[in-house]
């Protein structure tokens, strides 16, 4: 036998479950059932919380596949993605592109059955989004790739707010721009430390075409525009002042990495700031969920 068929003989569940990004998706399903919670005041249904984000989750799956299939040449010239199921040869194309659309359809069919159709379709727009216009085009043509691809990462609170009510909401277009606005400078730190890699990978990443410092100085003014950003849902009332001293707090910690990196040359700040941006989103969800269900009980507490 071949190496290539060892490889492809050995191959596991595992390895499918890594065609999907697990720890991508799971974060992406954390917005999109606090963007469920969000959308009403009642408990969401449970058919809707389970089928609605199990139908998000295989489409961004699916998604996901599409990216390793497309980046199978370049991955075995990056330390990050070197040990990926189809760079090492563990699952081939044909596995691949079945398992895609598999996952796609399944979820799709999830959505469509236990959701309603608005919400299927804005998946189906993210999906195309990442999986197409991104991964297949955008990401090898522009330095700005992760801005305007990052529309569709920042999809799911609107998705799980349209699973529940049918229609698109200015408030589910504020948890929108959040991610949108929190994409640039997130991505752009992990660009940074890996910028060898990209440049090795032919892939036009800002630090790689215009360099750290100018990388730096954009994911500052990203940094400070998301913290505009993220006050917007208390001043239209979304949240309360839970939410807004949160966020505040949670702002001045990502701006704090902004300008460590900014001013450090080398190092291991690039990495650590990259870190700091996914604690920061989680952690910024989390306060709107406690915001949400906590704040008005409170101030609302009958006196005895």
């Amino acid at each position: 036998m071949s190496q290539t068929e060892i490889n492809v003989a050995e191959s596991s569940w595992r390895d499918y479950l890594e065609l999907c990004k697990p720890n991508v998706v799971a974060l992406m399903i954390l917005t999109s059932i606090i963007g469920m919670v969000l959308a009403t005041d009642q408990w969401v249904p449970l058919s809707i919380l389970i089928f609605g984000n199990l139908g998000i989750a295989l489409c961004a799956g699916s998604a996901a596949a599409v990216n390793h299939i497309v980046d199978r040449h370049v991955d075995d010239k990056m330390a990050r993605t070197i040990n990926r199921p189809l760079a090492q040869g563990r699952l081939t194309l044909q596995q691949a592109v079945w398992f895609a659309l598999v996952t796609g359809a399944v979820g799709m069919a999830f959505l469509l059955v236990f959701t309603n159709v608005l919400t299927a379709w804005l998946t189906l727009a993210s999906l195309v989004g990442y999986a197409f216009i991104y991964t297949m085009f955008l990401k090898r043509a522009t330095p700005q790739n992760i801005v305007i691809g990052g529309l569709a990462g920042a999809a799911p609170p609107l998705l799980g707010w349209t699973a529940v009510t049918g229609e698109v909401h200015y408030n589910a277009l504020l948890l929108v721009l959040i991610i949108f606005a929190w994409t640039p400078p997130h991505f752009w730190a992990l660009a940074v430390h890996r910028k060898d890699e990209y440049a090795k990978a032919n892939i036009p990443m800002l630090p790689v075409t215009h360099g750290e410092k100018y990388t730096k100085i954009n994911i500052l003014l990203y940094t400070l525009l998301l913290m505009i950003v993220t006050t917007m849902p208390y001043l239209t009332g979304m949240f309360g002042w839970l939410y807004l001293a949160g966020s505040l707090l949670l702002g001045f910690g990502f701006l704090y990495w902004a300008i460590v990196m900014f001013r450090s040359v080398g190092g291991n700040s690039g990495m650590k700031t990259f870190q700091y941006s996914i604690v920061y989103l989680m952690l910024l969800f989390a306060i709107m969920l406690i915001d949400h269900f906590f704040i008005e009980t409170i101030i609302y507490l009958p006196s005895v």
